[in-house]
């Protein structure tokens, strides 16, 4: 029996991160279904952005994001999150969830599939956890402490493992789109790899980024993100093999100018280029 005024231990902090990992596959199952009842479905887009822009959001990006702040606030009232649609929650706790209900909103409303649920998790400003949620085609990937998984339907998860690629001339290269690269020392930047790489394609989003961690893509090179683009994404990169940073070589957290590789050396070499424009 505890003595008066005895601080009573909390969980121990692998039992804490074991419930981080639980609720958030939650919340992808909560916010699957509210995305997937709008795809491929008839619906007004509306447009975020001013000036001739054109930043898309739909009822199923607020309306997933809603269903995940609702489902999160019963599970870890004291927790902080960030999402694109609704801003910031402010927490007590160290932990802080970063929410994007639908990365790649543009393919959302054609009909492709290449998009994602995206739930990060930040414990004192880093990130420990990230999942990416494919409702339409049952994919989920996620990281646990010491690796990165991939399942299909709920089936039984596959590690992931990025690959050996040293060299640039070797590499498939992605990007979302080249119209993102809107500077020309972006631009500059993308040309000088494309130019190198074996392989250039466009148009991944989210899901490049779990190619890349699965090892199918070699580098992907993004500028102008937003730390509800990639914070999830950094632990399954990480846990799998790969190196994510700006593109100098620091901190991705905040987003900004991004590159993942899956190959440390192919980074490297990969930053010496961009770095000498």
């Amino acid at each position: 029996m505890k003595s008066q005024g005895e601080r009573v231990p909390g969980p121990s902090p692998a039992a804490e991160f074991q419930a981080i990992v639980r609720v958030a596959h939650e919340l992808a199952d909560i916010s699957g279904p509210v995305i997937l009842k709008h795809f491929r479905k008839a619906m007004p887009v509306e447009n975020k952005a001013s000036g001739g822009a054109f930043d898309p959001v739909t009822k199923a990006d607020r309306g997933a994001e809603k269903a995940i702040s609702e489902a999160l606030a019963t599970k870890f009232p004291d927790h902080g999150l960030v999402g694109e649609e609704f801003g910031t929650k402010a927490g007590t706790s160290p932990y802080q969830w970063i929410v994007d209900p639908i990365d790649g909103t543009r393919s959302f409303i054609i009909g492709s599939p290449m998009w994602g649920t995206l739930i990060g998790v930040l414990k004192d400003e880093k990130p420990v956890f990230g999942l990416m949620d494919q409702p339409f085609t049952g994919e989920r990937f996620w990281s646990t402490d010491k690796a990165a998984y991939h399942s299909i339907r709920g089936g039984r998860p596959v590690r992931l493992k990025t690959r050996q690629c040293p060299r640039i001339e070797d590499a498939v290269l992605t990007t979302t789109h080249p119209e993102m690269f809107a500077e020309p020392e972006q631009l500059a930047a993308l040309d000088t790899l494309r130019k190198k790489a074996r392989l250039t394609r466009y148009g991944g989003d989210c899901y490049g980024y779990c190619l890349l961690a699965s090892g199918l893509v070699d580098i992907i090179i993004e500028p102008g993100l937003k730390p509800y683009d990639i914070v999830a994404l950094i632990p399954i990169i990480e846990r799998a093999g790969g190196v994510v940073t700006t593109w100098t070589g620091g901190s991705p957290s905040d987003g900004g100018n991004i590159l993942a590789s899956g190959d440390a050396r192919l980074h490297e070499e990969a930053l010496a280029m961009i770095n000498k424009l």
